[in-house]
This record gives C-alpha cells, structure tokens and sequence, in this order.
C-alpha cells in the first residue's frame, strides 16, 4: 500500500486544469411531493476554453 502525499489545490489552479481540457456536467433535479413531479430541471453543460487552437463553435461575435 503506497501513501500519497496531501496535497492543497487552489481553486484557481483547479479551473485552470479543468478548463485546459474541457469538461461536461450532466444530470437532473426532480422536485417530487405525495409523488407527483412538480418541477424537473435537466442540466446539460460543456465548459471549455477557446482559443486559437481551439475556436469558438459560434463564430465572430462582433
């Protein structure tokens, strides 16, 4: 068994690696009472950084 060293992330550091690779959150929020579906929330979302490399998919906004 290997011990892994604790080590602090800032917040900062944390969104820059996420956002250097992109990531996508996905999931659904059912508000429900005496079961009956009151209020449903789907969440779909990509978060990425754009640059040259990388362009933006909605073009020139100007």
């Amino acid at each position: 068994m290997t011990v892994i060293e604790r080590r602090e992330v800032a917040l900062v550091d944390l969104l820059d690696r996420l956002l250097a690779g992109g990531v996508v959150i996905t999931g659904d929020i059912t508000l429900r009472i005496a079961d009956v579906d009151l209020v449903r929330i789907d969440l779909n979302a990509l978060i990425s950084s754009v640059n040259d490399n990388v362009p933006s998919p909605f073009g020139e906004l100007t």
